[in-house]
């Protein structure tokens, strides 16, 4: 990746993770655009960007970053709510990202054309990877609905959704661990999943819903193999 690029995401890193208390965070989302917090943050992440490059040569990024992270913020403080938190957090970071990209691009006027994003290998891993999320836990729950066990097995305490993003987390690391050619972690993560179930399972005292978790973790775990071992060998 490009040094400049590199720099300013540093830069963004520190502004918003490193040095910005969480009582700041506290003050902004109570006061909005009245908290000096807000005003203070907006500074060091212009102040950073000069520090950073050790130049007063950039000071057009650090200004277009300052003044866009100022902005960015207040529309967050102003339409976001206790529900919306999470939500607006990733729109939050996903904007500034996009606004350091835009700075990068305008500013330093980089080869695109060498960018790694023009790589077939890295679309397959890419593609790879997203097919290994949603669409497979779409398959996967459509293969084992019939099997779906009713009763008091089906409304054991449980969080939303929780099988359904350790499944895709769980894929995701087996899709990283063949492709790093790290065969062996994918056999200690089938292990210790086993190990943290197999209480559960113990205690539930429920043979369809033992086969029923089995057959899913196989299937999940032989569909992450499968469009590994495709990425790998198209890759």
């Amino acid at each position: 990746m490009e040094i400049t690029l590199l720099k300013l995401l540093l830069a963004h890193i520190l502004g918003d993770f490193f040095f910005q208390p969480n009582s700041w965070v506290l003050e902004k989302e109570r006061k909005k655009l009245k908290s000096l917090k807000l005003y203070w943050h907006v500074i060091i992440h212009t102040v950073l960007v000069f520090l950073i490059f050790l130049s007063f040569g950039v000071w057009k990024i650090a200004l277009a970053i300052g003044i866009t992270h100022l902005v960015i913020d207040s529309i967050k403080l102003i339409y976001q709510r206790a529900k919306t938190k999470r939500r607006w957090f990733f729109i939050d970071q996903g904007l500034h990202l996009l606004v350091i990209l835009a700075c990068w691009i305008n500013y330093i006027q980089p080869d695109l054309s060498s960018l790694f994003i023009y790589e077939q290998k890295i679309w397959v891993f890419v593609v790879g990877a997203l097919v290994l999320t949603s669409p497979t836990a779409m398959v996967i729950k459509m293969i084992i609905a019939k099997w779906l066990p009713t009763g008091d097995s089906k409304k054991a305490s449980s969080l939303q959704e929780a099988g359904r993003y350790i499944g895709m987390l769980e894929r995701l690391l087996i899709f990283l661990f063949v492709c790093t050619h790290h065969f062996e972690a994918v056999g200690f993560l089938l292990a210790a999943k086993s190990i943290f179930r197999f209480g559960d399972l113990k205690e539930a005292h429920d043979i369809k819903l033992t086969e029923y978790v089995l057959i899913g973790t196989l299937l999940s775990f032989g569909l992450a193999l499968l469009v590994s071992l495709a990425v790998v060998g198209l890759s």
